[in-house]
């Protein structure tokens, strides 16, 4: 996967910007941070575009953004609690996702809209259709869902998301009682379709300012959904985390 370059620390854990298996253009590292985040079970569980999707995707002479990110959230319960509370989504997800408007769609899915996003003139207000699977052995997947008008869109969106639970009984103390670790990797692929003005500034202009944006766009709805979802569980569950 290669080393990181941007690394961002929250105080629910860790989100960083990997080097994408695909050539692109990043900004320099904003800080010498140690990686954190889990690695160890990203490239059997996120599946990537396949080349047949890249090839009809060229046909419409797109523009491609795409990185991986991971990160992970502390919850204050023994590993089954939090299976529990996970397989258990439709009753919390649209709620944590507020101001993030998400629609159930089917018995698993849902449809946000993540507001509008732009730049040099020309914005897009994205929806994205994501299918939250039940767990296979232990792991977590979060797949793409195909919108009803894809076809109409001047951008596609590939999410592929793994959840991992990680019991951590070496850290346990009576201050801080159980803890279990979410690890979470997501391999995110964007695709535009920009119009014939966009086409004449540089292309490493174009790319660069999109990979950013990209980067900006996750660490925002991750770090509201990731402090709303740990936030829900422990008032659900009755625990009060130690500071």
């Amino acid at each position: 996967m290669g080393s990181p370059k941007n690394t961002d620390n929250y105080p629910w854990g860790t989100l960083s910007l990997m080097q994408s298996q695909q050539p692109f253009i990043q900004d320099p590292p904003v800080a010498d941070v140690p990686h954190q985040g889990p690695r160890r079970f990203l490239p059997g569980f996120v599946r990537r575009l396949s080349s047949s999707t890249q090839l009809e995707l060229t046909s419409r002479q797109p523009t491609h953004f795409r990185s991986d990110f991971v990160g992970c959230m502390d919850l204050h319960a023994n590993p089954q609690t939090v299976a529990e509370y996970l397989d258990q989504h439709p009753e919390w997800f649209v709620r944590c996702a507020a101001p993030i408007q998400a629609i159930p769609e089917g018995d698993s899915g849902y449809i946000l809209s993540l507001g509008r996003y732009g730049s040099f003139g020309f914005e897009v207000e994205p929806k994205i259709g994501l299918n939250l699977l039940p767990q296979d052995e232990g792991i977590y997947r979060i797949e793409t869902i195909t919108l009803p008008d894809e076809a109409e869109q001047t951008y596609l969106v590939d999410f592929q998301a793994a959840l991992q639970l990680v019991d951590t009984p070496e850290v346990a103390s009576p201050q801080q009682g159980i803890l279990t670790k979410v690890e979470w990797v997501l391999d995110l692929g964007v695709t535009l379709f920009f119009p014939r003005f966009i086409h004449r500034l540089p292309a490493q202009l174009i790319q660069r300012t999109g990979d950013r944006l990209l980067n900006q766009v996750v660490k925002k709805i991750s770090t509201s959904l990731t402090a709303k979802v740990q936030d829900d569980f422990h008032q659900s569950h009755g625990i009060i985390p130690a500071k």
